[in-house]
């Protein structure tokens, strides 16, 4: 499938979710991106920075078994190795992590690859990248994103919709309260960590995200 010339690709990434093992209250990360995706969770980015190698590919394989029933696609953050290992259907990279182009080299074409924006400067490169969506980083303030620049707030993610055709994910402080706010302001999707990880239902917690985001189609 071209990824770049699909509606699908808009379509996984309408409600993304993030995962932070630190968030989950002693339940296991399988049972809450479980109940995260039968609530409408339509992305999934494993993101765990604290995990080494092997327990990252384990924890890697385990989610897409659990997720490939349910049609929606894993997400791996920085591992380009991890995310070959597993089959995973995406891989998303930071400013300091491999360059895209060289991702791009060594995936095969059906993955895509995310690429995080902190600043102006970041918008104009990435025409010239082999990127399928951005994440645009961070929106505003929040303490699960402590590495990155400025907060864009709703006026910069204008600007940035303004200045780009590619699909773009807004991360970073994202919650019930600014879902629809940040859809109005040009984000296709949201990807959210605590908002679900840190819920005390994440389920339910997904589930009115989704509404918010299905209004805005």
């Amino acid at each position: 499938m071209n990824i770049k010339a699909s509606s699908q690709l808009r379509e996984w990434l309408r409600l993304y979710l993030v995962t932070d093992s630190s968030l989950l209250n002693g339940r296991t990360l399988s049972d809450v991106v479980l109940a995260a995706v039968n609530g409408g969770v339509s992305c999934v980015q494993l993101r765990e920075k604290d995990l080494d190698t092997r327990d990252f590919c384990a924890q890697a394989f385990a989610l897409m078994a659990l997720l490939k029933p349910h049609g929606v696609p894993l997400v791996i953050n920085d591992r380009v190795d991890i995310a070959l290992a597993c089959g995973a259907q995406g891989v998303h990279l930071g400013q300091s992590d491999l360059a895209p182009e060289h991702a791009r080299g060594i995936l095969p074409d059906s993955v895509f690859i995310g690429w995080s924006v902190e600043t102006p400067e970041h918008i104009g490169q990435a025409s010239q990248l082999a990127v399928d969506y951005l994440g645009v980083s961070p929106v505003f303030a929040t303490s699960t994103k402590t590495d990155t620049k400025d907060p864009w707030g709703l006026h910069g993610l204008r600007k940035v919709r303004a200045a780009t055709e590619l699909p773009l994910v807004a991360i970073g402080g994202i919650n019930l309260k600014n879902a629809s706010d940040v859809l109005d302001a040009g984000a296709d999707g949201l990807a959210v960590v605590s908002a679900i990880c840190a819920a005390a239902d994440p389920r339910s917690a997904a589930r009115v995200l989704r509404e918010v985001c299905d209004a805005h189609r």
